[in-house]
């Protein structure tokens, strides 16, 4: 049923109609005659009754956003009924405070930012600040201008230092209309390059701000900035877009170039993004004063017992130009890498560390691939049947470790002796290898503390002290159970497990001095251990995909990193900050090993597409790349101690030897030349020898290396007893042609291969000989 129509124009029985409560007054209605006149006389609606019409009228459309905003925007209203300005030009207080609150919104919202993105809104803050600080002194507020810079002076210390110390004599508003440098900000709008959807996020967060100080940044923004929008993905020094940028050579777009104001230093910009100049400090650290001066002393000692051959230097001469060559290197400051004090066991190491280097075998640089009579020992496992997951060799080697699919590692001494243990009850027990059980996953890294053959004297023989120990006497594993476990080889338990990663830990290594480690494993990040500390001390994160291998720079100030899937770039840390300083792009395949050069300042890289790089580390540019392995992956690199040959271990069963300086000319074939092959070669079952025979420069002429069949001649095999492993010379023969020839570049040196032995790991010893190791695969 129907309401009836209301007389009088829509008035109602006492001659007005309500709305919300309140009540209307109109005139009523007057009819003379026949043509009838309507007089109304209708005062207007109060501005709180108009306000209620168009809220209701809101509500009922579904325009909700648009009432949230009509409801904050009428909730203080002027005596005129219109909005009251927010921020009164005029009020005393409100006026110079509201810079400095504007400031702290801002940056509090950028530092709670995606992380890709703060490196780009960050450069608003610097504006921000030197805009505010020169309105503050036009208008007059010299206490509260000074207390404005007092106050976030520290926020710009390390960048703006100049500028600072320039603000700090601009004190009054004459200052501001003659001083140079606060007029080129004056005359000059200051131009900020802003990712589009970052200017959106910006203009949003400072509108829905604008009471708590949002009002005075965007005022600042449109007033004395120009902030320019640009469609392309974020920069930040290694984002996609950095990267895509600098692999490519492409220029920096207009706004780049004209960022900020002329003549006037602007901070870190977009111009120095893609800037690879970043100084590095790549020489050795310094030895601590005091381990210095007992080392020197002791080597005296040494010489006078010792003395060395006719023509070779004493061990004090050699500890000199060691010495001379740190000083005179720019290397990373004692206090950039804090470490424990030494003891004698330190001594004793740099002692035979000055031996070694002194009496090794020394390889001259630049062969042009002619050759250098480099040494390979290989030792081959026996009956894995698949298990073995990574390997090791201790820095002295007397042992070798293998980590298993199986959870467990076992630990063997190379010239098959008894291994000592320290634990009471196992005195009498002669075993040359030792089980360690602990993890619930498959090991996927291991790592020896560092070691060194020993002194045959007791350098504390006087005072009745105990000779000391220079063995591996700790062992790092990681797992897929996520757990890193750090072991005693005195007492052959588990001493420590470190649980930090989220998912499989993948690599481990120690550091060249000892007492830190590095880890990386599926949660992409690289975290930094010291071994007496259960957490992290750096956390290193910027790859986008789960991290492949590490290596650690010989300074120990720095860590490299390769991602896999996806990534494939290797991404340089500072150990001291935990940023990255350098990231090398060039790799298309999955990266299998890492090996930064002793002199600090090579960095060589492996794929499984058998390539190998080498990286001028300095100015983070590629140098080379070098071809000869088969396809299957090179999991191991080493250099030599000069630092002028690297040594690489490949799963098609070969140790190859790269001259790391190019060729005098790179156009020359590899003048490798085999013997001429045997009629038949037969293996132990009396199956003829096949291989894969890889040309050598690409010629067809005879001239090739065999991976996967039979020696050119036999080889001598020691087998250890009870430890399953064998040692034996490795040697490269001649087969028929199978398969796919791969290109070998000039700069190959030697090859040896194997019959049916991935290698899995490559050491080059102090004394300059080449350890290799791998597993039997007779499926091969």
């Amino acid at each position: 049923m129907s309401n009836p129509v209301p007389q009088g124009g829509g008035q109602g029985p006492m001659g007005g109609a309500s709305y919300g409560g309140q009540t209307q007054s109109g005139g009523a209605g007057t009819t003379t005659g026949a043509a009838p006149t309507t007089t109304a006389n209708t005062a207007p609606p109060s501005a709180q009754n108009l306000n209620q019409i168009v809220t209701d009228y809101l509500k009922k459309k579904g325009f909700t956003k648009t009432e949230a905003v009509f409801r904050i925007e009428t909730s203080n209203l002027g005596p005129d009924g219109r909005p009251a300005p927010r921020n009164e030009e005029d009020t005393l207080e409100e006026g110079p405070k509201r810079y400095l609150k504007g400031f702290v919104l801002l940056r509090d919202w950028i530092d709670k930012n995606l992380d890709i993105y703060k490196f780009e809104l960050r450069k608003l803050l610097w504006p921000v600040f030197a805009y505010s600080y020169l309105e503050l002194v036009s208008q007059g507020y010299n206490d509260e201008a000074k207390n404005f810079l007092t106050a976030l002076r520290p926020h710009f210390e390390a960048t703006h230092q100049d500028s600072l110390n320039l603000f700090a004599i601009i004190t009054l508003p004459q200052h501001v209309r003659e001083n140079p440098t606060a007029l080129a900000y004056k005359q000059n709008k200051y131009r900020i390059p802003l990712n589009k959807s970052l200017a959106g996020n910006l203009f949003h967060f400072l509108e829905r701000e604008a009471d708590n100080g949002g009002t005075t940044v965007t005022y600042i923004l449109q007033t004395f900035c120009a902030v320019d929008v640009s469609a392309r993905g974020p920069i930040e020094p290694y984002s996609f877009e950095a990267i895509y940028r600098r692999a490519q050579n492409i220029d920096l777009d207009e706004m780049d170039a004209q960022e900020g104001i002329p003549g006037v230093f602007t901070g870190i910009s977009n111009k120095h993004v893609l800037d690879t100049s970043a100084p590095l400090k790549l020489g050795p650290l310094p030895m601590e004063t005091e381990l210095r001066d007992d080392v020197r002393s002791e080597l005296e000692d040494e010489d006078k017992l010792h003395p060395p051959a006719e023509g070779r230097p004493t061990l004090v001469e050699e500890f000199d130009r060691q010495i001379k060559r740190e000083e005179d290197a720019d290397g990373p400051a004692r206090t950039d890498l804090p470490l424990p004090p030494s003891r004698a066991r330190d001594v004793v190491m740099e002692m035979q560390k000055v031996r070694e280097n002194r009496d090794r075998f020394k390889i001259e640089g630049r062969t042009g691939g002619v050759g250098v009579a480099v040494t390979a020992c290989m030792f081959t496992f026996h009956n894995t049947l698949g298990s073995v997951s990574c390997m090791d060799f201790s820095n002295d080697h007397k042992l070798v470790a293998v980590g298993t699919m199986d959870s467990y590692i076992r630990v063997w001494s190379l010239d098959g002796k008894p291994l000592h243990s320290a634990h009471a009850p196992e005195k009498g027990i002669k075993v040359n290898n030792r089980k360690l059980i602990g993890h619930s996953a498959p090991v996927y890294g291991v790592s020896f503390s560092d070691s060194i053959t020993n002194l045959d004297r007791n350098i504390h023989a006087e005072v009745d002290g105990p000779k000391p120990d220079t063995h591996s006497r700790l062992l790092l594993s990681c797992s897929a159970d996520g757990q890193v476990r750090l072991w005693s080889l005195d007492v052959w338990a588990c001493l420590c497990v470190y649980k930090a990663h989220d998912g499989p830990v993948f690599r481990v290594l120690w550091g060249p001095h000892g007492h830190y480690f590095a880890t990386a494993g599926w949660d992409k990040t690289v975290r930094v251990f010291a071994q007496d500390h259960a957490s992290a001390q750096r956390i290193m994160v910027g790859h986008d995909t789960s991290i492949s291998t590490i290596t650690w720079h010989p300074n120990g100030t720095y860590v490299f990193s390769a991602s896999d899937e996806t990534d494939k770039t290797i991404r340089m840390w500072s150990v001291a900050t935990g940023g990255c300083v350098r990231i090398f792009t060039g790799h298309t395949d999955y990266i299998s090993a890492l090996k930064c050069a002793p002199n600090g300042k090579i960095l060589a890289s492996a794929d499984i597409g058998g390539n190998i790089f080498f990286w001028d580390i300095e100015k983070g540019t590629r140098i080379k790349r070098c071809r000869g392995h088969g396809k299957g992956g090179i999991p191991s690199l080493d250099f030599s101690v000069e630092s002028t040959v690297l040594v690489s271990g490949g799963l098609d069963g070969t140790v190859r030897i790269w001259d790391v300086e190019l060729p005098a000319d790179p156009a020359k074939a590899n003048p490798i030349t085999a013997a001429p092959p045997p009629a038949t070669a037969q293996q132990p079952d009396g199956a003829a020898a096949t291989g894969d025979s890889i040309a050598v420069g690409g010629s067809g002429d005879g001239r090739s290396i065999t991976v996967g069949g039979a020696p050119a001649q036999p080889a001598n095999t020691t087998t250890t007893a009870g430890a399953g492993v064998s040692t034996s010379g490795a040697g490269s023969g001649t087969g028929k042609k199978k398969g796919k020839e791969v290109q070998i570049t000039p700069d190959q040196i030697s090859a040896f291969a194997t019959k049916k032995t991935p290698v899995m790991k490559v050491k080059f010893t102090r004394m300059n000989l080449v350890v290799a190791g791998g597993c039997y695969d007779p499926e091969r």
